[in-house]
């Protein structure tokens, strides 16, 4: 494997921890079914609205999210494939330590 100077894997820290919070990590599972605007999250999400700007907010500025305006409506989705990649691929190794390890538990 190659390695990666100081400055990249700071980036990739950095993104990691992006994904270290349920409430972002609830928001881009949401947002995998398609565009939702802040009051549908907040609805599915069951929280309020300003949450979730804030939330939306971090994930825009990481990349995962963008933003569409459409009249008065902003509407949010995945960034790119790769936003969906990441979470499957997480999912996959949080489930696989489930099946591994969760009879011995």
């Amino acid at each position: 494997m190659e390695e990666h100077n100081i400055e990249t894997l700071y980036d990739l820290s950095e993104l990691f921890k992006v994904f270290g919070d349920t409430t972002r990590i609830r928001i881009l599972t949401a947002l995998r079914g398609g565009p939702l605007c802040v009051y549908h999250l907040a609805e599915r999400l069951e929280m309020g609205q300003s949450a979730i700007s804030h939330q939306l907010r971090l994930l825009r500025n990481a990349g995962l999210v963008r933003a569409k305006r459409s009249g008065k409506t902003v509407s949010y989705t995945l960034d790119d494939a790769h936003v969906a990649q990441i979470i499957d691929m997480g999912l996959a190794h949080v489930l696989h330590g489930k099946g591994a390890h969760g009879h011995d538990e």
